[in-house]
């Protein structure tokens, strides 16, 4: 008995991205809340595999995290499933034998930026490192802030680069805009003598001005202290090394709250702004700019000189049509000494 064919088309395999109490539509701009898709059109290795999924994570809430792809999956099968989920970007890594790149684009047109990545750490390389990692559960249920250092040049593949990352992540109301939402801050620094880009994902605390570690953690979390070698509650309080704050607020930046945030924080009174890296960490080029979704034009290139390929380009087209003007021109002064003779011979 012959084998049945499976006549099923390569599909994408994803679970909707908006959840039910999640909005569509941004309040600030009034267009529609970007969403992205992480993916890789080939089999990556496990570190690179690892890495796409942080990235994942660093996308987070407005991203796909189960997305299930496969090799046979073409470019075309993600741009139709991203139409009806509503993505506006793709995020796409690929390796080959001598580099790992990175490549952002805007759905469905392009462009597309392409980023050679020279170095990078996951997510876990970043937590072994620290001797307090820090990830709260909550931490991902709200998109990243964004900021961009370096940017401020009158090149067109820079602006382009700036335009890209600041649509990528939801705008936001400093007026309007819940403290308890900014947990995370994603850093992209340009360095434009070395035309490198180093990307970092923080986590964004708060700590009270003035007030030890020890009482932090016990109004936090509500535990019973461990009183039993001290002579009286003070000590608790007075005890050396704990008495003030030991975590440098003095050298942090301090911000005065205008509402309170969790049980430690409260509204009216100084807090010091703390950053820690979660990961994933990134040094890369942007190397290329094409106009469309990973095709059409290229407007920058790292590698060839696009503006004089234009203007040879250029130069060649105006040479050929003088040409041809020339070779009219020649062709009608024949035709008038023709008509010139049979007049005389007439």
């Amino acid at each position: 008995m012959g084998r049945f064919k499976n006549n099923k088309k390569s599909r994408v395999i994803g679970k909707p991205i908006a959840k039910k109490n999640q909005e569509d539509v941004s309040h600030v701009t009034g267009d529609k809340i970007p969403k992205s898709f992480v993916f890789s059109r080939m089999k990556l290795a496990g570190p690179v595999k690892q890495l796409q999924m942080d990235l994942r994570k660093l996308m987070l809430p407005y991203t796909a995290l189960s997305l299930k792809e496969k090799k046979r999956n073409t470019l075309r099968d993600f741009l139709n499933v991203s139409g009806p989920m509503g993505v506006t970007h793709f995020l796409m890594l690929s390796k080959t034998a001598s580099s790992l790149s990175l490549r952002v684009a805007r759905t469905p047109q392009g462009p597309t930026l392409t980023f050679k990545i020279h170095q990078y750490s996951l997510a876990s390389d970043i937590a072994q490192s620290q001797l307090r990692p820090r990830c709260p559960q909550d931490l991902f249920k709200s998109p990243p802030l964004i900021v961009l250092s370096g940017f401020g040049s009158q090149e067109l593949h820079l602006k382009l680069a700036t335009i890209m990352f600041q649509n990528i992540f939801p705008a936001i109301d400093i007026n309007t805009v819940k403290l308890s939402t900014c947990q995370r801050l994603v850093l992209l620094n340009y360095n434009k003598d070395t035309k490198l880009i180093d990307f970092r994902h923080y986590s964004i605390r708060l700590q009270p001005v003035g007030v030890s570690r020890r009482i932090r953690k016990f109004v936090q979390n509500h535990q019973v202290p461990d009183l039993r070698n001290l002579q009286d509650v003070s000590d608790f309080v007075t005890k050396a090394g704990y008495g003030s704050e030991s975590e440098g607020d003095e050298e942090a930046a301090t911000v005065t709250l205008s509402s309170d945030l969790g049980r430690v924080n409260k509204g009216a009174t100084k807090s010091a702004v703390k950053l820690q890296e979660i990961g994933p960490r990134m040094t890369m080029q942007l190397v290329k700019v094409e106009e469309g979704l990973c095709t059409g034009g290229i407007i920058f290139s790292e590698y060839e000189d696009v503006d004089g390929k234009k203007e040879k380009l250029k130069k060649k087209q105006d040479e050929e049509e003088e040409e041809d003007s020339e070779e009219e021109g020649e062709e009608g002064s024949e035709e008038d000494g023709e008509d010139m003779d049979e007049d005389f011979e007439d």
